[in-house]
């Protein structure tokens, strides 16, 4: 079946993505929320520049749909229905086990007239973490909250090494909480391996973040 993937640049829709085409459906489009004031990817921080790389990494169109937080899930409709004119018939998640945003995504698929899929449900947000790290992905940590995890991890791959130190500070691997944000710039789902450059260290109070473009 053809499908549109909700797309954050992080682990999880990354490895929902892969998923998917595992299965063997096939990807129309990236839909991707970008905050339209800062004209950056909601959550993860993503510029268009970035975006563009993605998508060619990855050999997939994207479906950007700017927005303010008001009309979020608006746009977020808009996107479904402009992935359903390309012929989507499901859209894919990377939700793991919060109840209440699967209740939104299928909402919003409901209004679309679209499927919702969640291939991550309920697999353990360290059985997510442990199976990232073995087929090969690479997500290089792009935000930790300062009062959780040290900023030393910032820039460096999600790893065996990593998810250690993360153990060790009590955190929830999956970073379910917002305890940590990842990009991912290679594995078993990119065409190509996405080239980057990591920028300055940005801290901002509570969350510190690495510029990554």
């Amino acid at each position: 079946m053809k499908f549109v993937m909700s797309y954050s640049c992080g682990k999880d829709s990354t490895l929902a993505l892969y998923k998917l085409i595992e299965a063997g459906n096939e990807p129309v489009g990236l839909l991707v929320m970008v905050n339209e004031e800062l004209d950056r990817s909601w959550f993860h921080g993503a510029d268009y520049k970035l975006l563009d790389k993605f998508s060619k990494a990855l050999d997939i169109p994207l479906i950007l749909c700017p927005s303010k937080g008001e009309e979020y899930h608006i746009a977020f409709e808009k996107g479904l229905a402009e992935a359903k004119k390309r012929g989507a018939e499901i859209a894919g998640f990377g939700d793991i086990d919060i109840e209440n945003n699967r209740q939104w995504c299928e909402a919003r698929c409901e209004n679309a007239g679209i499927k919702a899929e969640f291939p991550l449900w309920q697999q353990g947000r360290s059985a997510v973490v442990k199976e990232i790290i073995d087929k090969g992905f690479c997500c290089i940590i792009k935000s930790v909250n300062n009062q959780l995890l040290p900023k030393e991890l910032l820039g460096k791959a999600l790893s065996d090494e990593t998810a250690e130190v993360m153990a060790a500070h009590g955190i929830d691997l999956c970073g379910e909480n917002g305890e940590y944000h990842t990009i991912a710039v290679d594995g078993p789902v990119f065409k190509q391996k996405l080239e980057f450059d990591l920028g300055e260290i940005m801290d901002f109070g509570s969350r510190s973040v690495i510029e990554i473009r």
